[in-house]
């Protein structure tokens, strides 16, 4: 029986406390057991408020489930969710994640007046011209000349990274970091990258090697560009 076991477990950190809720009883189960444990560890009024972050384990809540269990909390005195966590996500999380991870390949010239958009990585076969523009979601490779503009990690994600062979853009843009074309050698240079410098808070240009170093996570993708 689900009522013979601890349903609900308590662990206070520094930042708060952790309720680890079981995962294998209904959530009307859940909803009672947890009413009734938090009713029993009683907060003076004047404590600070005390955030709670809540462990599904492998349990998925809908969004009224979630509010629901919002609410409860928040009925007891001093308790403010932090956040819920869960191991399982919903079909459509799933599949933008999916969307996001993919390598997107584009084999075209871009030319002047173009905009190429794309969800997830973006391999561009071919060149980018003065005046073309290229965006994606993650990381930017192109196999080819880069001499446009380039935008990688749209909107927000900073650990992106630009790759060209060769490299003399007129801008370059990873999330909301903009590095413009005086940067750069004006003759350009070959089997180069573009990341974010997080300590000089910049977009700095560097060997493509580096990204073994910076970028342990792409180094399938790098050794395949530099070794075609």
């Amino acid at each position: 029986m689900a009522g013979s076991k601890q349903l609900i477990t308590i662990k206070g950190t520094r930042d708060g406390l952790t309720l680890y809720i079981d995962d294998s009883c209904s959530f009307s189960e859940m909803l009672t057991e947890l009413e009734a444990t938090l009713s029993t560890n009683h907060v003076a009024e004047d404590e600070p408020m005390i955030t709670v972050t809540i462990q599904l384990g492998n349990r998925y809540l809908h969004e009224n489930q979630e509010e629901q269990l919002r609410e409860l909390i928040r009925s007891k005195n001093k308790l403010v969710v932090q956040s819920i966590e869960s191991n399982v996500i919903s079909k459509k999380q799933a599949l933008d994640w999916l969307e996001d991870s993919e390598v997107k390949v584009v084999n075209r010239v871009v030319r002047s007046g173009q905009v190429i958009e794309v969800q997830g990585d973006m391999l561009l076969i071919g060149d980018v011209n003065p005046g073309g523009k290229i965006m994606a979601s993650g990381n930017i490779f192109v196999m080819g000349n880069l001499r446009g503009v380039a935008h990688a990690g749209v909107p927000n994600n900073r650990e992106a990274v630009i790759a060209a062979a060769y490299m003399k853009p007129t801008q370059l843009r990873i999330a909301d970091y903009i590095s413009r074309s005086p940067d750069y050698e004006t003759e350009g240079v070959y089997m180069e990258c573009g990341i974010i410098d997080h300590e000089k808070e910049k977009i700095i240009i560097d060997r493509l090697q580096i990204l073994a170093r910076k970028r342990p996570d792409l180094n399938g993708f790098e050794r395949r560009m530099i070794h075609g």
